[in-house]
């Protein structure tokens, strides 16, 4: 029979998971986005002054890159929290999987087979640590 205690640290658990799955996906999601807003916005600037760089920074599609990584960033920073690096980090690598497709479909950038290779193994190597559990810390969570 389950005690109080128990089902409140399963509760805590399951939240930590779907929290930990929240910030994974935003992590995967927030950096290959805001590299491709980046890439929008920067192509085709020349940048030989600051003041070039202070007209890009306030630049719609490079504003919104610079905002997008510093979601990223901080979701990183909260992820890695509570959770392994060794789990983290493989997972959050789907970004480099997406960051690819993007590139060879929305920038029509021509991907070698080394490059596709390289991220195949990417893909099988994320999907290896996805096997394992997160082992995150209920009474580290943030």
């Amino acid at each position: 029979m389950s005690t109080p205690v128990d089902i409140a640290v399963s509760d805590a658990e399951e939240r930590l998971r779907w929290k930990t799955r929240f910030f994974l996906a935003l992590v995967i999601v927030s950096q290959p986005l805001g590299n491709l807003s980046l890439t929008l916005g920067m192509k085709h600037r020349v940048l030989d002054s600051p003041l070039d760089y202070l007209a890009a920074i306030f630049s719609p599609h490079v504003a919104l890159g610079i905002m997008l990584l510093i979601v990223w960033l901080l979701s990183r920073m909260a992820l890695l929290s509570w959770a392994d690096l060794s789990y983290v980090l493989p997972i959050t690598s789907v970004g480099y999987i997406i960051t690819t497709v993007i590139a060879r479909f929305v920038l029509n950038e021509q991907i070698s087979v080394t490059r596709w290779s390289g991220t195949l193994l990417i893909v099988a190597g994320t999907a290896l640590v996805g096997m394992t559990n997160a082992s995150t810390q209920v009474g580290d969570e943030s």
